[in-house]
């Protein structure tokens, strides 16, 4: 039986998003999960290839041919062409490269929803980048959420050591208070689950943080946990889910605590991403719950500071094409 094919987004093209897709298409991890294929600008991977003395891919597929439903028995690039001969300069946020890094998520997503490929991981893209060229995107979640017109949706950093869902993405944290509700919590808190299960977890142990200083100390600091938090918790609760909470943020993510837990659900992007990445940098994963399709990434940026250089690991970005296998193969999209 063939292996599943995996669409991998070359991110923007001035990172290390390039760099990345090209060990994928000949790492041996990956090579005996899946056939990749990355999309991407074969001028660019080219130039990347000879900058960081990488290999260059042996099989590419142009646009025309992909279009067409030219399909791979192996790893190989498919041509894009979205630059259209513009210079790339590495380490530089243009408006060329927010485009492009966008056209190959809109392409791998679509691959995915008509069954050409069986899961999508995309390489890091730029915000700064994504806003010069007009797209209202703070990241990759939001966008293909989007593009799959999907509304209940969360993204989950997942690992060996720890994993957070989070209750709200993208947004100043004055923001977030207002964009709480017991209903949004509910929605993390299942597709959490069902996707703990799919990794083999029949009941898993969740635990709940509040959003205030010490859970609001009985509405001393906030409200929140009074009014959405505990709600939804105990809501969860009924509904037989295996639940914590809400617990001080502060006391968490001890050990003894993330010794009970499976996955955690955070109000706000640091309060899990700051003890996820001092946990789990290397090997964590970004997978976006709720999609009609398996998409993943690695937990880190573009990392403009060492772009070309052949100097980014690409742990993280193997676990992601691995966590992608996985999840397609055992039950689909969270």
């Amino acid at each position: 039986m063939s292996l599943p094919a995996v669409a991998i987004t070359m991110g923007d093209p001035a990172g290390i998003g390039p760099e990345l897709c090209l060990r994928m298409l000949r790492e041996p991890a990956v090579l005996q999960l899946c056939r990749p294929l990355v999309l991407g600008d074969l001028e660019v991977l080219r130039q990347v290839a000879g900058a960081a003395k990488l290999a260059f891919p042996e099989c590419v597929v142009p646009a025309e041919a992909w279009e067409q439903g030219h399909e791979t028995t192996g790893a190989a690039l498919v041509d894009l062409h979205t630059l259209r001969g513009r210079q790339v300069q590495p380490g530089q946020i243009h408006q060329a490269c927010g485009r492009a890094a966008y056209e190959y998520v809109r392409l791998a997503v679509k691959a995915a929803m008509d069954k050409r490929v069986a899961a999508v991981v995309t390489a890091p893209i730029n915000k700064a980048a994504l806003k010069l060229a007009g797209l209202p995107y703070p990241g990759h979640t939001e966008m293909i959420a989007d593009m799959t017109g999907t509304w209940r949706y969360c993204m989950m950093l997942a690992s060996d050591v720890l994993t957070v869902s989070l209750a709200t993405i993208h947004m100043g944290y004055g923001d977030v208070p207002g964009r709480l509700t017991k209903d949004g919590i509910l929605d993390v808190i299942r597709l959490t689950a069902q996707a703990l299960k799919w990794r083999g977890r029949a009941n898993p142990r969740l635990t709940v943080c509040g959003l205030n200083p010490h859970g609001g100390e009985n509405g001393l600091f906030g409200t929140e946990e009074n009014r959405i938090i505990e709600p939804a918790v105990a809501q969860a609760r009924a509904e037989g889910y295996h639940i914590t909470g809400p617990l001080p943020p502060d006391t968490a993510f001890v050990a003894i605590r993330r010794a009970q837990t499976d996955a955690y659900i955070v109000m706000y992007h640091d309060q899990g991403l700051i003890p996820f990445k001092m946990l789990a940098f290397e090997k964590g994963v970004n997978v976006t719950l709720g999609l009609p399709v398996v998409r993943t990434s690695p937990d880190h940026g573009t990392a403009f500071d060492i772009a070309w250089q052949g100097k980014a690991s690409a742990t993280s970005m193997i676990e992601a094409v691995k966590w992608a296998v996985r999840l397609a193969t055992a039950g689909g999209p969270a």
